[in-house]
Protein backbone atom coordinates (compact mmCIF):
# COMPACT_ATOMS: atom_id res chain seq x y z
CA UNK A 1 0.00 0.00 0.00
CA UNK A 2 1.34 3.28 -1.09
CA UNK A 3 0.59 6.36 1.50
CA UNK A 4 0.30 10.15 -0.18
CA UNK A 5 3.67 10.70 1.01
CA UNK A 6 5.20 8.03 -1.76
CA UNK A 7 3.08 9.00 -4.27
CA UNK A 8 3.96 12.63 -4.41
CA UNK A 9 7.76 11.45 -5.14
CA UNK A 10 6.96 8.73 -7.72
CA UNK A 11 7.47 9.82 -11.22
CA UNK A 12 4.30 10.78 -12.96
CA UNK A 13 3.32 10.01 -16.45
CA UNK A 14 1.63 12.26 -18.51
CA UNK A 15 -1.51 10.79 -20.97
CA UNK A 16 -0.54 10.37 -24.53
CA UNK A 17 -1.37 13.12 -26.38
CA UNK A 18 -4.77 13.07 -27.93
CA UNK A 19 -3.42 14.94 -30.93
CA UNK A 20 0.10 14.78 -32.75
CA UNK A 21 -0.20 18.49 -33.29
CA UNK A 22 -2.18 21.51 -33.09
CA UNK A 23 -2.18 24.26 -35.76
CA UNK A 24 -3.43 28.00 -34.23
CA UNK A 25 -4.63 30.34 -36.99
CA UNK A 26 -4.51 34.13 -35.65
CA UNK A 27 -8.20 35.29 -36.73
CA UNK A 28 -7.92 38.15 -34.74
CA UNK A 29 -10.00 41.30 -35.67
CA UNK A 30 -8.59 44.83 -34.98
CA UNK A 31 -11.05 47.73 -36.61
CA UNK A 32 -10.27 49.01 -39.71
CA UNK A 33 -6.96 51.39 -39.79
CA UNK A 34 -5.51 50.20 -36.66
CA UNK A 35 -2.05 50.52 -37.14
CA UNK A 36 -1.11 47.27 -36.22
CA UNK A 37 -3.70 45.37 -38.84
CA UNK A 38 -5.27 42.80 -37.92
CA UNK A 39 -4.57 38.69 -39.21
CA UNK A 40 -8.34 38.33 -40.11
CA UNK A 41 -8.19 41.30 -42.31
CA UNK A 42 -5.33 39.52 -43.79
CA UNK A 43 -7.74 36.84 -44.79
CA UNK A 44 -6.69 34.28 -42.12
CA UNK A 45 -10.60 33.44 -41.47
CA UNK A 46 -10.89 31.78 -44.93
CA UNK A 47 -7.25 30.51 -45.02
CA UNK A 48 -8.41 28.58 -42.01
CA UNK A 49 -11.67 27.35 -43.18
CA UNK A 50 -9.49 26.25 -46.21
CA UNK A 51 -6.95 24.60 -44.13
CA UNK A 52 -9.20 22.38 -41.86
CA UNK A 53 -11.52 21.17 -45.19
CA UNK A 54 -8.33 20.44 -46.77
CA UNK A 55 -6.36 18.61 -44.30
CA UNK A 56 -9.22 16.53 -44.07
CA UNK A 57 -9.19 15.40 -47.52
CA UNK A 58 -5.96 14.86 -47.33
CA UNK A 59 -6.69 12.46 -44.79
CA UNK A 60 -4.08 14.26 -42.04
CA UNK A 61 -4.40 12.45 -39.09
CA UNK A 62 -4.25 13.23 -35.45
CA UNK A 63 -3.96 17.31 -36.37
CA UNK A 64 -6.58 19.74 -35.13
CA UNK A 65 -6.79 23.25 -37.20
CA UNK A 66 -7.92 25.49 -34.52
CA UNK A 67 -8.63 29.63 -34.56
CA UNK A 68 -6.68 31.19 -32.51
CA UNK A 69 -7.14 35.43 -31.09
CA UNK A 70 -4.19 37.42 -31.21
CA UNK A 71 -1.10 35.75 -31.72
CA UNK A 72 0.87 38.93 -31.58
CA UNK A 73 2.85 38.56 -34.79
CA UNK A 74 -0.34 40.86 -36.63
CA UNK A 75 2.48 42.69 -39.01
CA UNK A 76 3.47 39.54 -40.24
CA UNK A 77 0.16 38.06 -40.99
CA UNK A 78 -1.61 36.09 -41.73
CA UNK A 79 -0.29 33.74 -38.47
CA UNK A 80 -0.01 30.79 -37.37
CA UNK A 81 1.68 28.54 -35.42
CA UNK A 82 2.16 24.33 -34.92
CA UNK A 83 2.77 22.97 -31.73
CA UNK A 84 4.53 20.69 -30.23
CA UNK A 85 7.19 22.22 -32.50
CA UNK A 86 6.11 26.05 -32.49
CA UNK A 87 6.55 26.44 -35.86
CA UNK A 88 5.44 30.08 -37.26
CA UNK A 89 3.81 30.28 -40.72
CA UNK A 90 2.51 33.34 -42.82
CA UNK A 91 0.59 32.06 -45.60
CA UNK A 92 -1.13 34.45 -48.20
CA UNK A 93 -2.66 31.85 -50.34
CA UNK A 94 -4.38 28.79 -50.30
CA UNK A 95 -1.00 27.07 -52.43
CA UNK A 96 0.84 28.45 -49.26
CA UNK A 97 -1.14 26.66 -46.81
CA UNK A 98 -1.07 23.20 -49.11
CA UNK A 99 2.62 23.61 -48.75
CA UNK A 100 2.17 24.12 -44.86
CA UNK A 101 -0.34 20.91 -44.65
CA UNK A 102 2.08 18.58 -47.22
CA UNK A 103 5.57 19.40 -46.24
CA UNK A 104 4.80 20.01 -42.23
CA UNK A 105 2.03 17.96 -40.76
CA UNK A 106 2.01 14.92 -43.89
CA UNK A 107 6.27 14.54 -44.52
CA UNK A 108 7.48 16.05 -40.80
CA UNK A 109 9.89 19.01 -42.64
CA UNK A 110 9.23 22.70 -43.44
CA UNK A 111 7.86 24.92 -45.48
CA UNK A 112 10.98 26.85 -44.97
CA UNK A 113 9.84 30.04 -47.63
CA UNK A 114 6.27 30.36 -45.05
CA UNK A 115 8.28 30.12 -41.95
CA UNK A 116 8.41 33.68 -39.63
CA UNK A 117 11.98 33.21 -38.24
CA UNK A 118 13.20 34.91 -34.93
CA UNK A 119 13.96 37.99 -37.51
CA UNK A 120 10.19 38.77 -37.78
CA UNK A 121 9.78 40.38 -34.65
CA UNK A 122 8.44 44.34 -33.89
CA UNK A 123 11.09 46.42 -33.03
CA UNK A 124 10.95 46.90 -28.92
CA UNK A 125 8.77 49.83 -27.60
CA UNK A 126 10.00 52.81 -26.69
Amino acid sequence: MTDALTEAHEPQRDPPPYFRAHVFVCCNRRPDGHKRGSCAARGSEALRDYMKARAKELGVKEVRVNQAGCLDRCEFGPALVIYPEGVWYSPKTRDDVDAILQAHLLEGGRARHLMLSEQDVLPPKG
